[in-house]
């Protein structure tokens, strides 16, 4: 047989598909080896093709081994492949590859106490549907096809029943569901949950599991021994055949963000994927993002409300406490965030044998330590961000792990002692002892969870009730559904606000809502303090009344004005190099390249280029990082410019990478 032609995406920073020969006839979405310069790789066959002009035929290699025991990549999934690729500026081998788990199906087996599989608890029956689920349940089913449905609900009003039976008549059907959830949401209550109502028919795949525990959940999919897969973002990616329903739980959480290599938002990529497979997508969010919520509002997807709690339960009383008025009157004996308010709550809840928790977004026993003689503040050298002081002496760096004993004088003026500054969970722990020494008070951050296995003896210890006083992060703020916690302490609003990011109050707005929905979701309303120096703060006033839209529509009319998403778009370029001359001339060079551009062409209308400037984090991993930002008209599509600055990354002074990030999150 006379060698015929192939197209490969091959896994490598490639654009473009090479072509290779074969002899064989290779269906399109197959697993192959092909060699690639001095190295063999792997890659998809993308189906047919002819050989380079001016190429001699004898020159292209041949393709090295077939893997047929790979499943075969369905149409529909290359499509969608195909789709994110164009959309982030990501070469295609590098999307197809995240289609495969870690490992060969063949392996030892795992070395962990915990199993592949999701445990097995008694089965658990639907639950009576209140009105709005009811209600919210026969609107989604009355449609068929693709559709995108937000569920915009209370925190507590049973959004997780409304998915759970939308699933179960989804498996009626013969067919299979994805559900995605943030990272840090994804506990074993969650798991528990779905494993009680769907029993051995669960898959789940997050960032905990070992790579063979990945592997053998991938491969119970892809054989259909399980028919649910429950995971984080990357789960998306696992090609599940017969998919029916694709649920994405707090739409807006950042974490669906990918913020390396493929940097996609799995909230808007499983839109893409609903489409091509034209199958409903459910967006579920007490909070949504304010793109979602325009959305609704343009009559793109469909608004399905749950307005009040499923337990019948009020929602909690929010008080804010300004803690302005509380400037030089702090005693020896506490801290600043010890209000007397929240202090007189937590013993009230402590004699009714309830629980309490308290929320701080930052780790550590202080974010800053500072020489008050000089001013000089301990930094690390490898970033431009000062280091956290955890356990008394040991000062951490969280972007890159930077770690240094803390010195007894300041090592630039040597004349005085080193002071922290700051709030974090180490030292409300420390202190919650001292002021509630018979109470037992637990902490939840990554320093002091850091597994599984962690994660589950701390909820085992809330729900035991052995815990009462819980102090923690965003860890505690999401995810989590224990019945006597009744009530919630935000120790300080403020840190959220002051961000330097167009988003920062939509943040804040959405981590106040969530936090203060662990209060009292179950026997008796909940209290929930919020703690700031900035109480007038829409976003503030907003989560005190509850209000989503009270928030949305004077945030919304503000982006609009200033061409924000969801009324633009965006598009971030990200130049870093480890000297710093070369990141600035190279940011400074594409910046004029772009300017020329703009000016140039017809179809640019509307574009603004921001920059080139410091990225808020200038340096990070010793790597100078500065970003140009381009905003645009919702109209126009910012890949084509961002592949056309592929082609210019080879013009780029050695030692330079250029990060393209679209539609970003985190701009820092």
């Amino acid at each position: 047989m006379s060698a015929g032609y192939v197209r490969v995406a091959v896994y490598a920073p490639i654009k473009e598909p090479l072509t290779y020969s074969s002899d064989l006839n290779i269906p399109r979405g197959t697993s192959v080896t092909i060699p690639l310069g001095a190295r063999a790789a792997l890659g998809i066959v993308l189906g047919e093709g002819d050989p380079p002009k001016d190429f001699d035929p004898k020159k292209i290699k041949s393709i090295t081994e077939v893997h047929f025991e790979r499943p075969k990549l369905s149409e529909a999934y290359l499509t969608w492949a195909e789709k994110l690729s164009q959309y982030y500026v990501f070469p295609l081998g590098l999307v197809l590859e995240l289609a495969f788990p870690p490992l060969k199906k063949q392996g030892r087996k795992s070395t962990s106490k915990i199993p592949d599989d999701p445990p097995i608890f008694v089965p658990d029956e639907p639950k009576i549907l209140t009105t709005d689920q009811k209600k919210c349940i026969q609107d989604i089913e009355a449609l068929s096809g693709f559709q995108t449905h937000l569920l915009f609900g209370v925190t507590g009003s049973g959004k997780t029943e409304v998915y759970l039976q939308l699933l179960e008549r989804n498996l009626r059907e013969g067919k299979r569901g994805l559900v995605l959830v943030p990272e840090i949401s994804l506990t074993p209550q969650l798991v528990s949950r779905f494993s009680s109502r769907f029993g051995d028919r669960i898959a789940v795949l997050h960032s905990h599991l070992t790579d063979r525990e990945r592997t053998n959940q991938w491969w119970q999919m892809i054989e259909g021994k399980k028919d649910i897969l429950i995971g984080a973002r990357s789960a998306l990616f696992c090609p599940v055949e017969n998919l029916g329903l694709i649920v994405v739980d707090e739409e807006h959480e950042a974490s669906y963000k990918q913020e390396e290599k493929l940097r996609y938002n799995a909230r808007d990529a499983s839109v893409m994927m609903g489409q091509v497979l034209n199958c409903p997508v459910i967006l579920g969010s007490a909070t949504p993002s304010l793109e979602t919520w325009h959305n609704t509002k343009i009559g793109k997807y469909h608004l399905h409300r749950m307005g009040t709690r499923a337990s019948k339960v009020e929602m909690p009383d929010v008080e804010i406490i300004d803690l302005r008025s509380k400037e030089g009157d702090e005693s020896k004996s506490k801290s600043f965030w010890a209000t007397p308010q929240l202090l007189e709550e937590i013993q009230l809840r402590l004699e009714k044998k309830e629980q309490s928790a308290l929320f701080i977004n930052r780790r550590g026993l202080a974010q800053s330590v500072i020489c008050p003689a000089c001013g000089a503040r301990k930094e690390c050298p490898n970033c431009s961000i000062g280091l956290t002081l955890h356990a008394s002496t040991h000062l951490v760096c969280h972007y890159c792990d930077y770690q240094e004993t803390l010195s007894e004088i300041c090592n630039v003026c040597l004349d005085s002692e080193l002071k922290p500054i700051g709030l974090g969970t180490e030292l409300v722990e420390k202190d919650i002892k001292k002021l509630f020494p018979d109470a037992c008070a637990i902490r939840a951050d990554r320093d002091e969870i850091q597994s599984r296995a962690e994660l589950e003896l701390f909820i085992s210890k809330v729900e035991s009730r052995e815990a009462d006083i819980l102090i923690g992060t965003q860890m505690i703020a999401k995810g989590l559904d224990f019945p006597y916690l009744t009530l919630v302490g935000v120790l300080l609003a403020d840190i959220s606000l002051n961000f330097p990011d167009f988003r920062s109050a939509e943040r804040s707005f959405q981590l106040l809502s969530q936090v203060s929905g662990r209060a009292g979701r179950h026997l008796t309303k909940g209290k929930v303090f919020i703690q700031t120096f900035n109480p007038e703060h829409p976003s503030i006033l907003a989560a005190q009344t509850h209000s989503f839209e009270s928030f949305a529509e004077p945030e919304l009319l503000n982006r609009e004005e200033l061409g924000y998403p969801p009324f633009g778009r965006l598009m971030l370029i990200r130049l870093q190099s480890l000297d710093k001359k070369k990141a600035e001339r190279a940011a400074d060079d594409l910046a004029s390249k772009l300017a020329g551009w703009v000016s140039r062409s017809k179809a640019s209308e509307g574009v603004d280029i921001l920059g080139p400037s410091e990225a808020p984090i200038f340096r990070l991993r010793n790597k100078y990082r500065y970003q140009i930002l381009i905003k645009a008209p919702k109209k126009l599509s910012l890949s084509q410019i961002g592949w056309s600055l592929v082609d210019q990354e080879a013009s780029l002074p050695k030692g330079v990478r250029m990060i393209i990030d679209i539609d970003p999150i985190n701009m820092l």
